[in-house]
């Protein structure tokens, strides 16, 4: 089994992009929550590990979890609003963000007891490693469970207007690298951490996979392999969820390749790294050709 771990809100969308008074429209999100509706679609055993609230939002992000057969053993409830976050799309359909999150639900998780040991892997990332007092649970999570031997994913999904303190959240980053497995992140959020693959693959992970863009997917890893492979074609319409759909997608084709078991990924070779990134891409393209964070199924693959 896979775990997600971090927030689930509403993404308000406007329906033309480049348009600031466009209308909005609500849509479930957030980056482990789609990275988990992802990983539902694609036939993977998961479950998602947050702070819902009880809202009318919250009980239809959880609905959306039951159909999509993610598991929510792992989920906390509370009567705190939930996270909103204002999408703004540009005429090719780039997505960036403002956030209403003062008092809301997804901020006051608490670290759950340990993860049943049929857990392959955690995933985390995004706000919920920046917003406080949940980050600290969040982190806690994660070196707790990286201790005992589970395959840790990060995606730092960088937010800038969320952090105070950027050199502080950099030092942070850092140290969560030695808790960690894998690694994926932008070109543009390894350039704001300071885009420094080699130190970073140094300090802990087996891998880092950066995504960019129309360019393609590229992995480093430990062992000094790298490789690429090129975005499929697609008529984009947003951006919104392909890279928590790139999340799911690696992590799903590791876990069909036994390269989640402790110490696996470091021995995969070039031929299972494109057959990895490949699926991811083609997972992207096909989240990018539709409104909002739509990933694909198993079948569309």
């Amino acid at each position: 089994m896979i775990v997600v771990a971090g927030e689930a809100l509403i993404d308000l969308v406007p329906q033309t992009g480049g348009d600031a008074l466009a209308p909005l429209v609500p849509a479930r999100g957030g980056g482990p929550y789609n990275t988990a509706v992802a990983l539902g679609r694609l036939g993977a055993r998961v479950s998602f590990c947050s702070r819902v609230s009880t809202d009318a939002f919250g009980r239809s992000l959880m609905a959306r979890l039951a159909e999509e057969g993610v598991g929510t053993d792992l989920v906390q409830r509370g009567p705190e609003p939930t996270t909103l976050a204002v999408a703004a799309l540009d005429t090719a359909g780039s997505a960036s963000y403002s956030f209403y999150v003062n008092g809301s639900a997804d901020r006051l998780f608490a670290l759950p007891p340990q993860l049943p040991d049929e857990v392959r892997a955690l995933s985390v990332g995004t706000c919920s490693l920046v917003l406080e007092p949940g980050a600290s649970a969040y982190e806690a999570l994660l070196r707790r469970e990286a201790a005992r031997g589970v395959f840790v994913a990060l995606d730092p999904n960088i937010r800038a207007g969320l952090i105070d303190d950027p050199d502080a959240y950099r030092a942070r980053f850092r140290s969560w690298l030695p808790s960690l497995s894998l690694l994926k992140l932008s070109e543009e959020d390894a350039a704001w951490l300071g885009a420094d693959v080699p130190g970073w693959l140094a300090a802990g992970p087996a891998a880092v996979v950066l995504t960019r863009g129309g360019e393609g997917l590229t992995v480093h890893t430990r062992g000094g392999g790298e490789w690429s492979v090129p975005a499929e074609r697609t008529e984009v319409v947003d951006t919104i969820g392909a890279g928590d759909t790139v999340n799911a997608a690696l992590l799903h084709a590791l876990a069909g390749r036994d390269l989640l078991a402790p110490g696996a990924l470091a021995a995969a070779d070039g031929t299972q790294w494109r057959e990895v990134l490949a699926l991811a891409a083609r997972a992207a393209a096909l989240t990018c050709a539709r409104a909002g964070a739509e990933p694909p199924y198993a079948r569309e693959l």
